[in-house]
C-alpha cells in the first residue's frame, strides 16, 4: 500500500520534508502550489512526485498533511482544510515556530475522521526556498510534536514513525510550554538583536564610525537581526502574549545591571558573567536548534594575489561546500584572518583535515 502524503508549501522546510520521504519505499509526495510557476519550480527541482494548483487534488486521499505555509496563514489553510472531503484517519500537521494559536484553532474547528498534530522542526538556515531544502536539514535536530488530548495514540505513532525518515529525535510537548521554551530561545533573542541593531543604526546616523567598527564581533552576534521580517512580524504577534512576559522580564536583567553600573557593584557584575558562563557551557554543542549554526575556521592568510582564490578553490576541488568567507583584517605587509563558515559541521572538519594537510594554519 502506498501512503500518499501531501506538502502544502514546498519552500525550505516543506521542500526539505519532501526530500526526506521522495523515494522511500510505500510513500509518495504531492506538492500544493498557489503559482504556476512554483508548480513548475517544484516538479523541476524533483522534491516532490508531483505538483499541483489545487489544493482539493493535493490532499484528496493523502494520508498525511503537512501545512508548511508561514504561521499567519495557518488558520486560514486550516479552515480550507476542514471544508474539503479528507481521508478518513488523515494526519494533518503543521512546522510553525507557535503551537498554541493553532492548537486552539483546531479545537475550535473539530475535523471530522481526521485528526491535527502540531509540529515544529528546530532547524533552519539563512537560505529560504526550495532551492535551499535539503534532506539532511533535521539530522540532529529535535522535531516538536504537540498533539492534544484528542489525538490516539495510535496516529501520533503513525506521525512519528513517518518522521523517523527525518533523522530528528522526536520530542513531544504540550503546546502552551513548548511557546514559552521557544519564546525564550528563540523569539525573544530575534527581538533583542533587532532592538540592538536599531540602537546602534541610531547612533550611526550622526557618527558613521558605529557602522564602521561594527564588523566582527558585533555582526556575529546580531546575525539573526537579518531574518525576514514578514515572517518575523507573524512569529511574534502569534506568541504576543509569551513574548510580553519575556520582555518584562529581559527588562528586569537590564535593570539589574544597570543598578549594578549605577552602584560599581564589581562583584555583581563578576557573579552575573559566572552564572551566565557557567549555564552556557552546558548547553548542547552537537544539535541543531532554533538559531541555525554556522560553523566557522579561521586562518591566517598572506596579503598576495591569488590567496584567497587558492584556498576558495582548495575547498571546491574536494567537494568541501563553503557557506562564506570574510577576510577580518588584511593590511599591506600583515597578515589577515580569513574566516571560512560552512552550514554543515562535517564540511568543517573535512576543510580543517584538508588545510591542515596543505600547511595552513587552522584553528576554530
Amino acid at each position: 500500500m502506498t501512503l500518499k502524503i501531501a506538502m502544502i508549501g514546498v519552500g525550505l522546510i516543506g521542500g526539505s520534508l519532501a526530500l526526506c520521504f521522495k523515494g522511500k519505499p510505500g510513500l509518495t509526495v504531492m506538492g500544493y502550489a498557489h503559482l504556476k510557476e512554483l508548480k513548475e519550480k517544484y516538479i523541476a527541482s524533483g522534491v516532490v512526485d508531483d505538483a499541483t494548483l489545487s489544493l482539493e487534488e493535493a490532499v484528496q486521499d493523502a494520508d498525511f498533511i503537512f501545512l508548511c505555509v508561514p504561521v499567519g496563514l495557518l488558520e486560514s489553510y486550516f479552515e480550507k482544510l476542514s471544508r474539503l472531503p479528507l481521508k478518513k484517519g488523515c494526519i494533518i500537521t503543521d512546522v510553525g515556530s507557535t503551537k498554541a494559536s493553532i492548537a486552539a484553532c483546531a479545537e475550535h474547528v473539530r475535523l471530522t475522521d481526521a485528526y491535527f498534530i502540531g509540529g515544529h522542526p528546530m532547524a533552519g538556515s539563512e537560505r529560504a526556498g526550495v532551492d535551499a531544502a535539503s534532506a539532511v536539514l533535521f539530522e540532529n535536530a529535535y522535531y516538536v510534536l504537540t498533539p492534544s488530548t484528542h489525538v490516539p495514540e495510535e496516529a501520533y505513532s503513525r506521525l512519528s514513525e513517518l518522521l523517523a525518515y527525518t533523522r530528528a529525535q522526536i520530542v513531544r510537548v504540550e503546546p502552551l510550554l513548548h511557546d514559552d521554551i521557544v519564546g525564550a530561545i528563540s523569539h525573544l533573542p530575534h527581538v533583542i538583536a533587532v532592538a540592538l541593531v536599531n540602537q546602534v543604526r541610531e547612533y550611526n546616523e550622526s557618527n558613521p564610525l558605529y557602522k564602521m567598527l561594527a564588523a566582527g564581533g558585533f555582526r556575529d552576534i546580531t546575525r539573526i537581526a537579518s531574518s525576514d521580517a514578514i515572517v518575523w512580524r507573524d512569529i511574534l504577534l502569534s506568541n504576543r502574549e509569551v513574548l510580553l512576559g519575556l520582555l518584562k522580564d529581559w527588562n528586569r536583567q537590564m535593570l539589574s545591571f544597570t543598578d549594578m553600573l549605577e552602584q560599581k557593584n564589581g562583584e555583581g557584575i563578576e557573579e552575573a558573567f559566572r552564572q551566565a558562563r557557567e549555564f552556557r557551557s552546558v548547553l548542547p554543542e552537537r544539535r541543531k536548534g532554533m538559531i541555525s549554526p554556522l560553523f566557522d575556521l579561521y586562518t591566517d592568510v598572506q596579503d598576495a594575489p591569488g590567496m584567497i582564490g587558492k584556498i576558495a578553490t582548495e575547498l571546491g576541488t574536494n567537494d568541501i561546500n563553503l557557506s562564506n568567507l570574510e577576510i577580518i583584517e588584511n593590511r599591506v605587509d600583515v597578515p589577515g584572518i580569513m574566516r571560512l563558515s560552512f552550514r554543515q559541521e562535517e564540511d568543517m572538519e573535512r576543510a580543517k583535515t584538508l588545510l591542515d594537510a596543505l600547511g595552513y594554519q587552522v584553528w576554530v
